[in-house]
């Protein structure tokens, strides 16, 4: 068979693997707990300062 020929045989093969699902995972999810944190940091002004301090460097 040269490259690019057509393969039923293949194809159908390939089909078949294509449409079945795989069921073995479990479909749960998992229940996380914690905490979480958020640090806005500083202020827009303070961020300004900041900026034109490195600007003056």
């Amino acid at each position: 068979m040269s490259m690019g020929a057509y393969d039923e045989d293949e194809h159908e093969r390939r089909e078949k693997m294509a449409s079945a699902v795989d069921a073995d995972f479990d479909a749960e999810r998992p229940e996380y707990t914690g905490s979480l944190t958020y640090d806005s940091g500083d202020s827009a002004e303070a961020l300004l300062d900041k900026f034109q301090e490195l600007q003056t460097e």
